[in-house]
């Protein structure tokens, strides 16, 4: 192992010129809507929120981070699991944060929502498919061997997998309403999306050979050996990626489940007629005669009706010994 050989070529500063076009001009597209376009909307409807401008920071430093010293040498040239770890900062970090950053007021002159193909575009399947299907054909030993000694190859692939992930995380959290999906679809839609990477992470974990000859290389980067470094990059695409998944999916249940109950109780405080709490004691026939409930236009529910006369019994007490 020709670790110290390694260890002085890669920990020499060696900034990409190309990550630093791209991240100043990232930065100067912000400011121009910051500053020029914002301004225009017709209104005073261009506005930027505090959440909205930390969101596109950090988009663009995880961009940076992905994509320059060190990890963009250490992924290209030594370890295919520092790799992965790079495509997952790209398609599961950089697009949803890309997406809350965009307001709706400008994402509305950047796509036509009147137009019936766009809608069709932006599907849930119809991206979640296309998405997963780049994932997969990128994993190719050909393709792989393929990007890590051509540059064109290498960034246009990249460009791939993050201009399908910025369609895959449309419906979860771009700026478009009418692209949205209900709390539910999202969960559902973000499921599939840590099943389907099952069959290329298995393909990774599971071969017995060498399948990047790319990164079969006689200097292995802190011991780490080919086979291990192949596994190793299987595993962090299905765990990683799928616990990842799995732990948006419970902010948005836990943050749905919020909804739901506060509105009950808004719900509940509204059936209650004026001068009486929710949980009073009050005859069932009173609140039954209420204005809140006997109005002649509406016909009571059944959960009316049973929630009227539990109010009016006090509760049970327990016998004791």
């Amino acid at each position: 192992m020709f670790i110290g050989a390694v260890d002085y070529e890669l920990w020499a500063w060696r900034p990409h010129l190309e990550v630093w076009v791209l991240v100043l001009a990232a930065l100067g597209v912000g400011y121009y809507v910051k500053r020029v376009l914002a301004p225009a909307v017709p209104g005073g409807a261009g506005e930027i929120t505090r959440r909205q401008k930390i969101c596109y920071f950090l988009a663009i430093g995880f961009l940076w981070l992905a994509s320059d010293w060190p990890v963009h040498d250490i992924s290209e040239e030594y370890l295919y699991s520092v790799h992965m770890i790079q495509h997952l900062l790209i398609t599961m970090v950089v697009p949803p944060l890309l997406l809350l950053a965009v307001p709706e007021w400008l994402a509305e002159r950047i796509v036509d929502v009147r137009r019936p193909w766009t809608k069709r575009l932006f599907h849930p399947v119809m991206v979640g498919v296309v998405f997963n299907a780049c994932l997969a054909v990128t994993h190719l030993p050909l393709l792989v061997n393929l990007s890590a000694t051509n540059g064109p190859v290498h960034y246009t692939i990249h460009l791939v997998l993050f201009v399908t992930a910025l369609g895959m995380w449309m419906p979860v959290c771009g700026p478009l309403p009418s692209f949205r999906l209900r709390p539910f679809g999202k969960m559902f839609h973000l499921f599939a999306m840590s099943v389907l990477p099952t069959v290329p992470a298995g393909f990774l974990t599971f071969a017995g050979r060498t399948l990047y000859e790319a990164y079969d290389k006689e200097v292995r980067l802190w011991g780490i050996g080919v086979t291990v470094d192949q596994q190793a990059a299987g595993l962090i695409m299905k765990i990683a990626g799928g616990a990842y998944l799995w732990m948006i999916i419970g902010f948005i249940f836990f943050r749905w489940s919020r909804q739901q109950q506060r509105r009950d109780s808004v719900l509940n405080r509204a059936v209650l007629p004026a001068g009486v709490t929710e949980g009073a004691d009050m005859p069932a026939a009173d609140l039954l005669a209420s204005d809140s409930l006997a109005d002649d236009s509406e016909v009571l529910t059944y959960s009316q009706v049973a929630e009227a006369f539990e109010a009016s019994f006090p509760p049970l007490e327990e016998p004791t010994n």
